[in-house]
């Protein structure tokens, strides 16, 4: 086969891989019950697929060829950890006259524990593990992105984000994190990890906190991903369709938030003509999945009622901002959040005037958690230059430029900032 047929039969692979990775791993993580090893397996079974498929060509399933592939691998594995079990065993045996007894192999695979993408989903974000594991172990395991792409999409070093994702997967082999997936309440009570990891991914990418671009749309797109296909398995859990709409409507407005230059457009400028309609409908359809279900709205579900307010206006003038403020009340009185309260100022200003606005974020000022926020002297910059307070302004705007780690967004900081020395001199 040709240098340039083995290129497309390798991109194809990775293909493949990155589309049954996450499946793959989580039928190994049942069989071998550790996450690890697993993922070994999976590597070892790609390694084959690239040795054999160049010259043998892509079977029709490729999916199931590397799955037998790697099936047959960790049943190698489980065979030669019984042998030196019995061994052990039989030793013990010999000195305390106990019998033997060990796993049958053959049958470990028969075994049904729950779905084996939920199960992965939820050790990946176990809370043995810190939220930066959760995001990375989710991105490596679920979305099959190597640690080089990880590492890029959060700006950080590759050797971080594989010490990372390495001390992550021995913390989950040494807490002997069970590998079944829990029921009930125990099962809510886990999601809450999921969420927020997927929620990270998200948030990364469609609002960079670092680097030279304002959004990360891989990063967007794998978080969506993974809440459909969390929605799929878990249907009864309205949190899991308030997540996938929040993301789904979110992501409607990729088009409209990015200028030609790649610099950053506000919510309130954006030409809602170039916003997503399906997107928009999807992300609907799931919020109304999740006030369907009768249970009391969490914090994702209300967020995505506040987002399907601004998706269902046609014109910024259109926004239902007392729904909105209503909406955040119900939200800040959940988390307790300062972020939350901000966001809750902002819509007050909206409905009620800068005034309005500009009193409560002066009561957020001595908040620690927003010490070093920089959407904190943002919000504020903005509501003294509607208030006329143009030389205020422009100190918070300057001062929200410092504490801004996005380039993109630093940039229309200080854009705003010089736009308040040219309204006074006008």
């Amino acid at each position: 086969m040709s240098g340039a047929s083995s290129g497309v039969t390798r991109e194809a692979v990775e293909a493949v891989w990155r589309i049954e990775s996450a499946r793959l791993i989580g039928g190994l993580v049942r069989i071998v019950r550790d996450v690890g090893l697993a993922e070994d397996l999976a590597q070892e079974a790609l390694v084959t697929a690239m040795e054999r498929w160049p010259t043998a060509g892509i079977p029709d399933n490729p999916g199931a060829w590397l799955m037998a592939t790697a099936k047959n691998r960790a049943l190698d594995e489980l065979r030669r950890r019984q042998m030196q079990d019995r061994k052990h065993e039989e030793i013990e045996k010999a000195a305390t006259g106990l019998p033997a007894a060990g796993p049958d192999p053959e049958t470990v695979t028969d075994a049904n524990v729950g779905d084996d993408l939920l199960r992965l989903m939820l050790v990946a974000c176990h809370p043995v593990l810190s939220r930066e594991a959760h995001v990375a172990l989710t991105l490596r395991l679920l979305g099959g992105l190597t640690t080089d792409e990880i590492a890029r999409a959060f700006l950080v070093s590759e050797p971080t984000i594989a010490q990372r994702i390495v001390r992550a997967k021995r913390t989950l082999t040494e807490a002997r994190v069970p590998f079944e997936v829990p029921r009930g309440p125990e099962l809510s009570a886990r999601l809450s990890s999921v969420l927020e990891a997927v929620y990270l991914v998200f948030n990364e990418g469609y609002a960079a906190t670092k680097g030279d671009d304002w959004m990360r749309p891989q990063l967007c797109e794998e978080a969506l991903r993974l809440g459909r296909i969390l929605a799929e398995l878990v249907p009864r859990e309205a949190e899991v369709h308030g997540l996938v709409a929040l993301m789904e409507i979110h992501a409607s407005r990729f088009r409209a938030r990015v200028g030609p230059s790649g610099e950053p457009i506000l919510l309130l400028d954006q030409d809602r003509s170039r916003w997503d309609r399906l997107l928009v409908h999807r992300g609907l359809a799931a919020l109304a999945r999740a006030e369907a279900l009768s249970q009391p709205l969490g914090p994702y579900a209300l967020q995505a009622a506040i987002a399907g307010c601004h998706a269902r206006a046609r014109t910024a003038a259109e926004t239902d901002w007392n729904r909105i403020v209503a909406l955040y009340d119900a939200l800040v009185e959940l988390t307790g959040s300062p972020v939350v309260e901000l966001n809750r100022a902002v819509a007050v200003s909206m409905a009620f005037g800068p005034a309005a606005g500009l009193e409560l974020v002066d009561a957020l000022v001595s908040e620690p958690v927003l010490a070093s926020y920089h959407l904190l002297p943002t919000v504020r910059g903005d509501l003294l230059a509607k208030l006329g307070r143009t030389e205020e302004a422009r100190e918070e705007f300057e001062r929200a430029a410092t504490l801004a780690q996005n380039a993109r967004e630093r940039e229309l900081l200080l854009a705003r900032a010089r736009a308040c020395d040219a309204s006074r001199v006008s």
